[in-house]
């Protein structure tokens, strides 16, 4: 690297690539990887109203992508956030920005069928509540965690930041610019922002967010429901390594790999999940008609799972009914062993006992 560079920092290649990517081997890995994901797009039908989904799973990714960057949450404190907005950590404040940020992120893509630098900006923005946009100033260097060494110097200069991500919304708005597969393109689109590193805090959610929008904004997810931050979680030093390989070694296959085994797993993991909830919602109905049949209605069951945490104000709001109404029918749920009441001060709140347990993967084997 010479003096130039060393001030600049490491300027990432122009995209397209130019090396041929599409090899054997991850050919075949882009088709199982596009076979699960094209199931997990069909297996959200189950579950008509996307609210259960979407709120349940965009939780769990915020938590899941917080905690790579050791921001820490139960999901007991992460759920009962939603009815409670008082005396929160500042790691459960951090995850809601973090699934504020992908719901407008999400709203943006399908409203506009692209995703613009200003998109990411703003995603940014709200995921970390301030406005200090694109870094400006040089002496940004990302170091090892436990020995301080300085690991990767990422574009020092705003032109090249601003240069490197207009090249990247290029890329990812305009298809003819690249004929390959849109699951290699998405890693290849998750690297490079990350090492323009444009940011000075905040990267490391904002591109896990991209990954998510990428392939909605492709028709290749019609909820933001495929999450790969607990893939990373869990093999986060390969992650890291391959980031970093790339960069040093031109490690495009292991990197695409990567991701792409990544999105195979995260697909068939989720669509378990949402298989398993289909399945939790019609034992719950069964034992409401079946014991209550006058109470029964698919509005309240849906409310019971859009808030796995809930209270008698949503049930309000959601069913049209008086307080006292919504109270009855809460209570009455106790009753029946769905519910758990809870006392918090003067209120009181209601958990869905086994779907908080089916979240939290602690629901037991039937």
């Amino acid at each position: 690297m010479n003096q130039q560079t060393d001030l600049r920092g490491y300027l990432p290649p122009k995209l397209p690539l130019e090396q041929a990517l599409e090899t054997k081997t991850v050919l075949k890995k882009t088709i199982s990887a596009n076979v699960a994901l094209a199931r997990l797009n069909g297996v959200t039908a189950l579950i008509p109203n996307q609210a259960v989904l979407i709120n349940s799973l965009i939780l769990q990714e915020a938590k899941d992508s917080s905690e790579i960057e050791n921001i820490i949450t139960t999901h007991d404190d992460l759920y009962r956030s939603t009815i409670d907005q008082t005396n929160l950590s500042q790691s459960v404040k951090e995850v809601q920005y973090y699934g504020e940020a992908l719901r407008k992120g999400f709203e943006l893509v399908t409203q506009n069928k692209l995703l613009l630098t200003k998109d990411i900006v703003q995603v940014q923005s709200i995921l970390e509540k301030n406005d200090a946009g694109i870094r400006k100033q040089g002496g940004t260097k990302l170091k090892n965690d436990q020995t301080g060494e300085v690991i990767f110097t990422p574009p020092q200069y705003e032109i090249d930041i601003r240069d490197a991500l207009a090249n990247l919304e290029q890329y990812i708005n305009d298809s003819e610019l690249d004929d390959i597969d849109p699951l290699i393109k998405m890693a290849i689109i998750h690297h490079q922002f990350e090492t323009i590193h444009p940011f000075y805090d905040g990267n490391g959610r904002t591109g896990r967010i991209l990954n998510i929008l990428y392939l909605v904004l492709n028709g290749l997810l019609d909820l933001p429901i495929l999450y790969l931050s607990r893939y990373i979680t869990t093999h986060k030093s390969d992650y890291y390594d391959l980031l970093q390989r790339v960069r040093t070694e031109q490690a495009w296959e292991e990197w695409i790999l990567f991701m792409l085994d990544g999105i195979e797993q995260t697909a068939n993991q989720t669509i378990d999940l949402i298989q398993k909830i289909d399945k939790l919602m019609s034992e719950t109905a069964t034992v409401i008609q079946q014991k209550s049949p006058k109470l029964y209605s698919k509005d309240l069951l849906e409310v019971l799972f859009v808030h796995p945490y809930t209270k008698i104000e949503f049930t309000e709001q959601a069913m049209n009914v008086s307080r006292k109404t919504a109270s009855t029918y809460l209570n009455k749920l106790v009753d029946l062993d769905i519910l758990h009441p809870v006392k918090m001060g003067k209120s009181k709140y209601f958990i869905n006992t086994r779907f908080y347990q089916l979240l939290s993967g602690k629901l037991p084997n039937e």
